[in-house]
């Protein structure tokens, strides 16, 4: 468009910043409004492959080694400042600095324009942009990323409600079914990222109280001015909420959980990240049910996201992430087949999902979830194959996902309660939080946090192959990818088995 802000000669471009326009982009906005952005530092040192680190870093450690230098931190906020923005927060740690200014202020010194538009599938108008940023070139080399400026949704829930399932578990019964070693997951803290939504105090007592178990600590802790606002959304996000909390706490009811609401911005979505993984106490996991396409996130967005991820499993957290609800193709609009993001970053631990059947106390059966929705999957188009993954009979082409698996078919789905109301989800949502779970159980048990964990259990998989530490789902399909021996786009390696705790390092 001819009236969009020239950068000029003293202006350099933030790689990977580059918007797609909305389809229907309405009025340009300007004006005194009030907005915020998250800036993203580089890294003082680039920070090692997570696999290669003999033990996790402290948080100095990681802060003082891999965060943002001082003097980067000095020049950003000398230029914001001249230009009369304001710096609200800094952490050297996350690389971060969470920056406001009039909507006027922040377009000018980013070198954009806002429009007003509104996003199918979502009430309201949200601020969007399109094009690339820039910032003054005496910043180039240390802005790595500026999110938030642009505020349409950025990630979907992956739940999936049962109208009328077949049947139903509960988080114990599928403890016992996959064989987890005997834990409450006492000592542990699990993180859990949320986009909206919210969960009453009433509802988990309720729900726990009738599992037979003691109500889990539950703190609800707020981000970028986001809150926990329940019974507003009974039936959308606050089920995905009450879904993870009740998973989570059904597996490792003596974890402490803190829930991280955030705004459903990919601002918002990386400040719930930094900001969980640098708290104390440090949790042992970062469940994480929220995603989309990896094509519909910005490059630097992805690459901000998955550098949080590699500074958590730095610091040995454990980051589980659902691949998705809508087969191969995923959420994308285009033809094709596309993976889930962040369950695609090479740091996370993708979930995938299953089908469940049971009988008298045991598995009969379990298949690739592809009824009322499919297990997302495939290969990254971004992200390289990591070396833990390259034996395993992944294609060279990319990342492969998921790693892992557990049911998600709503048919066959967790029985929940979500604001006043017994019900049964599904997606991939669930095994999220079931992973994280186990990891609390595991971590008890072991007397430390297992960390990143791929490497151990991707370690001997081969084409074809089994893992040794879980149990391989060989058929079914989530359309374009089959089930079959090893690991495959649709379950990864597998669903757990007593024997994944033993390879995690749990001695229980």
């Amino acid at each position: 468009m001819t009236d969009e802000p020239t950068a000029g000669d003293d202006r350099v471009p933030v790689a990977g910043s580059e918007r797609r326009a909305v389809p229907q982009v309405g009025r340009p906005i300007s004006g005194s409004e009030r907005a915020a952005v998250t800036m993203v530092l580089r890294r003082r040192a680039a920070l090692p492959s997570v696999e290669s680190l003999r033990s996790s870093l402290s948080g100095e450690d990681l802060a003082d080694r891999f965060g943002a230098e001082p003097t980067d931190i000095s020049t950003v906020s000398r230029v914001l400042e001249a230009a009369g923005l304001s710096i609200e927060s800094s952490s050297p740690a996350s690389r971060t600095l969470r920056v406001t200014g009039t909507v006027d202020e922040l377009s000018s010194f980013f070198g954009t324009r806002l429009y007003s538009a509104t996003v199918p599938g979502h009430e309201g108008t949200f601020r969007t942009r399109h094009g690339e940023l820039t910032v003054p070139a005496a910043l180039g080399e240390i802005v790595v990323a500026v999110l938030g400026l642009d505020d349409r949704p950025q990630a979907y829930p992956r739940s999936e409600r049962a109208p009328r399932a077949r049947t139903s578990f509960t988080p114990p019964q599928l403890a016992a079914l996959y064989g987890m070693p005997e834990s409450d997951g006492a000592g542990q803290t699990i993180a859990i990222i949320e986009l909206g939504g919210g969960f009453a105090q009433s509802d988990l007592h309720h729900y726990f109280s009738g599992l037979g178990l003691p109500t889990p600590s539950v703190k609800a802790v707020g981000v970028d001015g986001a809150k926990n606002v329940p019974g507003k959304d009974p039936k959308g996000a606050d089920g995905e909420v009450l879904l993870d909390i009740e998973v989570a706490g059904g597996i490792a009811p003596a974890a402490h959980q803190v829930v991280y609401f955030a705004p459903n911005t990919d601002a918002g979505f990386l400040d719930a990240v930094t900001t969980a993984a640098h708290a104390t106490p440090r949790p042992v996991a970062i469940s994480i049910s929220w995603g989309q396409s990896e094509d519909q996130w910005t490059a630097q967005a992805r690459t901000a996201m998955d550098d949080a991820f590699a500074d958590a499993a730095a610091l040995g957290i454990t980051v589980t992430c659902a691949a998705g609800d809508s087969g191969s193709g995923d959420t994308d609009p285009s033809a094709g087949n596309h993976v889930d993001f962040p369950a695609s970053s090479p740091h996370a631990l993708g979930c995938g999902g299953t089908t469940l059947t049971t009988s008298g106390g045991k598995i009969t059966s379990e298949t690739v979830w592809n009824s009322s929705g499919s297990t997302g999957g495939g290969v990254s188009d971004v992200f390289p194959t990591p070396a833990w993954q390259a034996g395993a009979g992944v294609p060279a082409r990319g990342r492969g996902v998921p790693d892992v698996a557990a049911v998600a078919d709503p048919n066959t789905g967790y029985a929940v309660y979500v604001d006043g109301n017994a019900a049964v989800y599904g997606g991939t949502s669930a095994v999220a939080p079931l992973w994280a779970g186990l990891v609390a159980r595991i971590a008890h048990l072991a007397g430390e946090p297992p960390g990143f964990v791929q490497p151990a259990l991707y370690a001997g998989a081969a084409p074809g192959k089994a893992s040794t530490a879980l149990r391989d789902i060989t058929s079914g399909s989530n359309g374009a990818f089959h089930a079959g021996p090893g690991w495959d786009a649709c379950t990864g390696l597998g669903v757990p088995e007593p024997a994944t705790a033993k390879v995690l390092g749990a001695r229980g």
